[in-house]
């Protein structure tokens, strides 16, 4: 029994492990990465064919998003998830595979132009339906045999509807091990869904650490802290866009702008509408009602006991068509606009930053995670002009984030989650940045004195005798894809890690050895302080 290490290792973004156990081969997770890419990941040690089925945690695209690449290389098992991420993916990989093939005809134009080879799209929507139809949904706390050795089940991860920890409890040769994968750990309190749900046994578990190094400064009351945004910015007689998640963060949204409508909290503009702009979101707003008895927590349950939709509301505009779309910027009253994506990275949201950006009076708000070298995380970091479809557009409108609203658990929570384990006899952490997943690391050695690794992409682990194979050196990528991020910036990063774990090794050295380093280290931050 074997797992080898793909995705989302050091990154935070395109999750992928890989496991040989029980004559089968597997997959938990196929994801696409998004943002700045800092490392080469490996290939699928096998072709897509010689897959025997996927595990999916969850239907967002950083996890799911490569399973119509899967299923183009000739892929054909089954992908087992839960119902609702069943559900979300089947209008979601489709989503993706529009944004693929739109990009490919518009840099297609560009290079007919120019006479260059023209670009293939990394997979189309035949391959997005294809993948979709793989789908074995499994109701949660269900244990089922996939084959002889190989039990599964999942757990609720309170991340987004339908997301889960994947619980995998394999035999082999007299063997028996329980691999736990965390999946995306959600954030407790969040409107909608359950909070995630803890597990009591486990032998290796993989462990996302988004904010691993971060503790969330939520609002006190989130809801009193958007409808101040709301009044201010409709005060000025702006407007607020919200470049949103299509699934999770909407529904979010939607969820808290129902109750400052219903309790009147902003005043003045009683009648405001708010248009969803984003047709996965409205797709997805329909799964989340569709799913509301096996996923929604107590709260939003016991609106729905009273005949309320915790997610609508008198004002809510749903658009479906591009000319609705386009129509939303000819309503002049002041007006929430929620669109996707949530990084501005593609989709409507673009052309309504494009109309929105440069009046001073408007509001951007982000209520969500901004990767680096995104067009979202520029205009979080100060960006005074950006690019939008060739043209530069000045970024004149107040550009504001709400703290503390995100899917993920923060530091507390993550350690909260582990500590809930017994028995554990070795963590993997994955799914961070490798500030924050080597920082998180530490902190899990610190205070439960766990035996804990911090793969890059290639490592190997042997499951049956517990022992890492081989520990992969971390492979910059050759080229990056942004300008103001190079890969001298990576080495230094990963020169920096190196002295961590040097310092960290160090505890057993002589007196004189440890005042020789600290000197080095010193005279190293004196030379080039600034």
């Amino acid at each position: 029994m074997k797992m080898i290490f793909i995705g989302a290792n050091h990154e935070v973004t395109g999750s992928c492990t890989y496991i040989e156990a029980c004559g089968k081969k597997f997959l938990v997770d196929f994801g696409m990465e998004q943002g700045e890419d800092y490392f080469e990941n490996a290939q699928i040690p096998v072709a897509p064919s010689d897959i025997d089925f996927v595990l999916l945690t969850h239907a967002h695209i950083d996890h799911s998003g490569m399973l119509p690449l899967l299923y183009a290389g000739g892929f054909n098992g089954e992908i087992h998830s839960t119902k609702a991420t069943a559900n979300l993916c089947s209008v979601m990989l489709r989503d993706s595979a529009h944004i693929q093939e739109f990009e490919a005809e518009w840099k297609n134009r560009k290079a007919r132009r120019r006479g260059d080879e023209e670009y293939e799209p990394l997979y189309t929507m035949n391959e997005a339906i294809g993948a979709s139809e793989l789908f074995v949904p499994h109701p949660y706390e269900t244990p089922f045999e996939i084959s002889e050795g190989i039990t599964v089940f999942f757990r609720d991860a309170g991340h987004l509807l339908g997301s889960s920890s994947v619980i995998i409890d394999l035999t082999e040769n007299g063997i028996s091990r329980r691999i736990l994968f965390s999946g995306d750990i959600g954030n407790v309190n969040q409107p909608l869904i359950r909070d995630p749900q803890y597990i009591e046994n486990a032998d290796y578990v993989i462990m996302e650490s988004t904010y691993g190094n971060r503790i969330h400064n939520r609002p006190t009351d989130y809801v009193t802290a958007l409808a101040d945004v709301l009044q201010k910015t409709f005060d000025k007689g702006g407007s607020v866009i919200i470049p949103s998640f299509a699934v999770g963060r909407t529904q979010e949204m939607l969820y808290f702008i129902r109750q400052i409508k219903s309790d009147k909290l902003v005043k003045g503009h009683d009648d405001f509408p708010v248009y969803v702009d984003s047709p996965l979101a409205n797709e997805a707003t329909d799964i989340f009602i569709n799913n509301r008895e096996s996923c929604y927590d107590e709260e939003a349950l016991s609106f729905v006991r009273r005949g309320i939709n915790p997610i609508s509301f008198d004002g809510l505009i749903r658009t479906l068509s591009s000319d609705d779309s386009r129509a939303i910027n000819n309503d002049e009253r002041p007006k929430v606009i929620i669109s996707a994506s949530g990084m501005c990275e593609a989709g409507r949201i673009k052309h309504h930053l494009k109309h929105n950006l440069w009046k001073p009076e408007n509001t951007i708000l982000f209520v969500g995670y901004q990767a680096v070298n995104t067009l979202g995380r520029s205009l979080v970091d100060g960006a005074r002009k950006v690019k939008l479809f060739g043209e530069t557009v000045t970024v004149a409108a107040k550009i504001q984030q709400l703290p503390g609203v995100s899917g993920h658990a923060d530091s507390d929570g993550l350690m909260k989650w582990a500590k809930s384990i017994s028995g554990v006899r070795k963590f993997f952490i994955n799914h961070g940045d490798s500030t924050s997943s080597e920082f998180f690391a530490q902190k899990l050695r610190d205070e439960l004195g766990a035996d804990v690794y911090v793969p890059y992409s290639s490592s190997e682990f042997d499951i049956t005798n517990g022992i890492v194979t081989v520990d992969a050196e971390p492979r910059p990528v050759a080229k990056k894809s942004h300008a103001n991020e190079n890969l001298n910036y990576s080495n230094l990063i990963m020169a920096s890690e190196r002295l961590s774990r040097l310092i960290q090794d160090s505890s057993g050295r002589t007196n004189a050895d440890m005042r020789q380093l600290a000197d080095a280290i010193n005279r190293l931050c004196d030379n080039w302080k600034l």
